[in-house]
């Protein structure tokens, strides 16, 4: 499980919002649910993410914090010889929640899902 230590320690402060971002930017991409976001390309590209906060509610033991992620994925190509595109970079953004423990920081991230109506 991961931890968001630094953003913790910054919670109740003016910098709360940068300190989240900058900590969640510098994530493995393993730890964002990345992958199960792609809309527009078959994996994550290796790369820097940006990330937007929609909403933040606080908890009585916990932090939830609805952001955006923005990111790069890869069209990868059959890899056959005549094949021209065998590999394009393609802009992805998907929306995540955090929840982050209170009292040991100890976070989850989970893929928002939006129901087509």
């Amino acid at each position: 499980m991961m931890r968001l230590d630094k953003t913790l320690s910054a919670w109740s402060t003016p910098g709360f919002a940068d300190v989240f971002k900058q900590e969640v930017a510098r994530l493995d991409a393993d730890d964002l649910p990345l992958q199960q976001g792609l809309s527009n390309s078959n994996s994550v590209a290796d790369g820097p993410v940006t990330v937007m906060i929609h909403r933040v509610a606080e908890m009585e033991d916990m932090i939830q914090v609805q952001a955006g992620i923005f990111y790069q994925g890869i069209i990868s190509g059959c890899n056959c010889s005549d094949d021209p595109s065998l590999v394009n970079e393609v802009n992805e953004y998907c929306e995540v929640l955090f929840v982050i423990d209170k009292s040991t920081a100890a976070t989850t991230v989970a893929l928002v899902a939006y129901l087509d109506e």
